[in-house]
Formats: structure tokens, sequence, C-alpha cells
């Protein structure tokens, strides 16, 4: 009459197996060791930022050190992921890096890595982690597409992690550190940086491509380009990668005002007519997109000489594309013609032309 009711949580805890203790077990033990042989062997400041200063002096490392760009008006200058790399390999005792931690679908269907990048200074305890998601997306002007490759799923993540790889080690190496490594390489870079009247010539026609003047070139840096310092041509090349990849446009640099610039248009016409500096960049983007369009209808006309296999049609065209949006917009029109192995030729070599990390 009295029996009592069995408690159905009682003893409901899951199992782990043998297999993922021992995992946990190994990743505490190396934890661990990482920590005492850092604590064993710290790390010789003066020693170290004498290395971080000497490392910065090669040119080789002090071109990608740094990254510059327009925003809201002001610009926007760091050091990059490889500058910042190069830091913790000099600094020592750092360890970095990122795993994916889990997948999922969302909820539009689209699948989802859930990714974590840290950071951490052995010697004194220091962590820095970041969680975040990566859909497996990829958008193009032709419109977005769901990845399936894991090659491809690999990459998007390795791309999106090395971002919050170099916010982590950021916060983890000391500033001073940071500002020493940058200031090194500017000055590696005035050292090496050609002020001669021949690098101005093809300085002056590079940006002419892009909607600029010389005029606006030299009321920038307020002197003439006969008397231009190093330190102003490393500015102005940082500036032309930035309009080169769109990341921002003349009106953010230059003070273009009412009076027209030669647009690429005018120039190929010799007509000598004056465009804004914005028509000159919509002509150049319309440009660049009629030439995709061109590549991609080359490749998959009928007309494809016939003792090619279409898989070395993508591949020629994957060369000659003109920008990454033509180049993603190829791989878009093969994924209705060539099978999974020959996709996947064709993603190694879009991404190791147009996807490098940062």
């Amino acid at each position: 009459m009295n029996e009592l009711t069995t408690n159905p949580f009682n003893g409901g805890r899951v199992a782990e197996s043998a297999g993922a203790r021992a995992l946990q077990s190994r990743e505490v033990a190396e934890l661990q060791t990482k920590f005492l042989m850092a604590e064993r062997f710290p790390r010789d400041e003066k020693r170290a930022y004498d290395g971080v200063v000497n490392a910065f002096s090669r040119p080789g490392l002090a071109e990608h050190a740094q990254y510059e760009y327009a925003k809201g008006g002001s610009k926007i200058s760091g050091l990059s992921i490889h500058a910042l790399q190069a830091i913790a390999q000099q600094w020592g005792n750092i360890e970095f890096g990122w795993a994916e931690v889990s997948r999922g679908d969302g909820s539009d269907g689209v699948p989802y890595s859930e990714v974590r990048a840290m950071a951490v200074d052995l010697q004194s305890r220091t962590m820095r982690p970041l969680q975040f998601i990566v859909r497996h997306w990829r958008d193009t002007k032709s419109g977005g597409y769901k990845l399936k490759d894991e090659r491809e799923i690999y990459e998007l993540c390795a791309n999106m992690a090395q971002r919050r790889v170099r916010s982590c080690l950021e916060a983890v190496i000391p500033k001073d550190v940071q500002d020493a490594a940058e200031q090194q390489a500017d000055l590696t870079l005035r050292t090496k940086a050609d002020t001669s009247p021949e690098a101005m010539v093809k300085m002056v026609e590079a940006f002419a491509k892009l909607g600029v003047t010389k005029d606006q070139i030299e009321k920038r840096i307020q002197s003439r380009l006969d008397a231009i310092s190093p330190a102003q041509v490393v500015g102005l090349k940082r500036i032309y990668a930035s309009l080169r990849d769109e990341m921002s446009e003349p009106g953010e640099w230059f003070e273009m005002g009412t009076a027209g610039v030669e647009g690429e248009g005018a120039a190929a016409a010799g007509t000598g007519q004056k465009t804004s500096a914005a028509d000159a960049l919509a002509q150049r983007r319309a440009s660049r997109q009629k030439a995709a369009k061109e590549v991609v209808d080359t490749v998959t006309s009928k007309e494809a000489v016939p003792e090619k296999t279409s898989l070395q049609a993508y591949l020629e065209a994957l060369e000659k594309a003109p920008d990454a949006d033509a180049a993603a917009l190829i791989v878009d029109e093969a994924r209705g013609t060539l099978n999974d192995d020959e996709l996947h030729q064709l993603g190694e070599a879009y991404s190791g032309k147009w996807q490098a990390p940062e």
C-alpha cells in the first residue's frame, strides 16, 4: 500500500565513451604541460622585442604588415593577420588558432558551422576566445548558393576565422610591441619606396584609370609629385589598393570637386571628354562586369573548341577572369556541367587564385 514510486531521473546521466574521456584527459594534460613549460622557460622580453623589430625590417614582411581602408570619412588602418602571427612567433609562449566546434542547420535551411578562434599567452595565462557562426553560403553577383564541397566549407571557415584570430592576438600581445612593429614596417617601406619620375608617371596613369587626376593627387599630398616623400608614396599605394579592390571610392580620399576627370571610356575614345569621378568608377565597374560576362559566354557557348574537355575550358576561363566576381560567376556556371570531382578541381583553382586568406 505504501510503495514508493521510482524516481525516473535517478541514474539518468548519459555515459561517456572511453574514447571521449581519453581525448579530454589528453587535451587537459597537453594544456597543463604548455603552461608549465612557459613558466619554466619565460620569454626574454628584451630579446623578443628586438626580434619583432628585426622581423619587420625585412621588406617582404613589411609589405604585408598593414591594411588600410576608408570608413565614414576617416582612415582605418592596422596590422594584418600575417603581421600579428609574425609578432606572436617572435614574442614567444603564445598559442593561437581556430577550430570548428559543431555543425547544424539554420532556420532558413542553410547549414552552418560553429567556429572558435582563440589566442592565449601561456606565460601570463591571458586568454581571448571568440565563438561565432559561419553560414555555408556564398554570395555572387548572380545570386547565392549553398556550399556542399568540404574544401569550400573549410576555406570559408578559415577565411572568417583568420579575422577573429587577428582580433584575439591583438588582445594578448602588448600594445607597445604592436606599435613598434607597425613603426618599423613603415620605416622599412619608406626606405624602399620608389620616388623616381618614371615611378610617378606610372602612379599617375594607374590613378587616372580610377578617376583621379594628377592635380588631385598633388592636392592631397600638398606638394608636387617631383617632391613627394617616400612615406607619401607608401600612403598612395595603400589608397590605390583600396580603390582598386573597391573598398572605397575616390571621393573618400581626394577632393574631387565639381570639375570632372578624364573617364576611362572617354580616354579610350580619344575625345578628352570630362566625366565625374563617380561616372569613371561606374564605367570601370560596368567594363569589368561586361568582361566577366564575355568570359562566361565563351565557356558555355556551343561553339567552344570540341577537343577541349569542359573542365579544361572552365580552368582556362578562370585564368582569364578579370576579378573575383567574374571567377565566382564562372564557378556558378560550371555547377550544371561538371561532375563533383571536376567541380572540386575547379574550386581548388578558384580558391588558390581568388580566396587567399587575409
